[in-house]
């Protein structure tokens, strides 16, 4: 069984930044075509679907009946997955993998299926999330970002040494990566392996201080430890740092477990 922490940390670490792939990487891969107007409306309609996707996708619906292509396809699912709808948003990425043409590189295949399968875990549909990303993986199997995505998933089935299996094997690729170390030193705290979770989470600190979910996370383990100083010092950085975001709002709901009185 997963407690309550470990939901608050899933919830506070966000998924969406990687849910974008990068649009240089889809530009490359349609350069081809030599249309930089549609990579020009592509990347406009993106931003869009990120700040107002209500009218991201009616643009793309748009799009899609004179010629956009994967392009507008692209834009809708993620206008889709902003505005909540992850089933559809899901359904659409898979299609959308399926329709790429056979001269795609696999990784861009594999990037869409990766964003369908985070759309599947924000769906609550786990095991619709590992098989995709598996599919994912089959396609690029080194790639980090696809495989701490399934060790989100993992760990959210309760699976957390599986879990780390997947980000041992990120962290041959991307050594030292804070956000990979985050999640790996959640898993141990999963396993009550405090020490070895304090050591991942004292070194993505170091690479950088500030970063939220190792400090919401490093909290835990104090609080866990009977560290409660210690635990109430990160999550008091949190709340000074990120007032106003979903995170510090997580940091003041394990504060009160401290019977700390934060000011709102």
């Amino acid at each position: 069984m997963q407690s309550t922490d470990d939901k608050m940390t899933r919830l506070a670490i966000s998924l969406t930044a990687a849910f974008i792939i990068t649009l240089a990487t889809l530009s490359s891969a349609w350069a081809k075509t030599g249309d930089f107007l549609q990579d020009r409306e592509y990347q406009q309609c993106m931003q869009l679907a990120r700040t107002k996707p209500e009218d991201a996708f009616e643009s793309a619906l748009n799009w899609q009946d004179v010629g956009g292509g994967i392009r507008a396809k692209h834009c809708a699912a993620t206008a889709l997955f902003s505005l909540g709808h992850f089933p559809e948003a899901a359904n659409r990425l898979q299609a959308l993998a399926e329709e790429m043409p056979d001269d795609t590189p696999p990784g861009i295949v594999a990037n869409i299926l990766g964003q369908a399968g985070i759309a599947w875990q924000r769906a609550d549909d786990l095991t619709q999330a590992y098989a995709v990303q598996s599919a994912a993986l089959k396609l690029s199997p080194k790639n980090p970002d696809i495989l701490t995505d399934r060790a989100i998933t993992l760990m959210d089935s309760g699976k957390p040494w599986e879990a780390i299996d997947d980000l041992n094997a990120a962290l041959e690729v991307a050594p030292d990566t804070p956000n990979i170390l985050v999640f790996r030193g959640s898993a141990y705290r999963m396993q009550e392996a405090y020490d070895l979770a304090l050591a991942d989470l004292n070194r993505a600190l170091k690479f950088d201080p500030d970063e939220p979910d190792g400090l919401l996370e490093r909290g835990i383990v104090f609080r866990l430890t009977g560290q409660n100083d210690k635990a109430r010092a990160d999550w008091l950085k949190v709340i000074e740092l990120y007032d106003g975001m979903p995170i510090a709002e997580t940091a003041r709901q394990n504060l009160e477990k401290l019977d700390v009185k934060v000011v709102k």
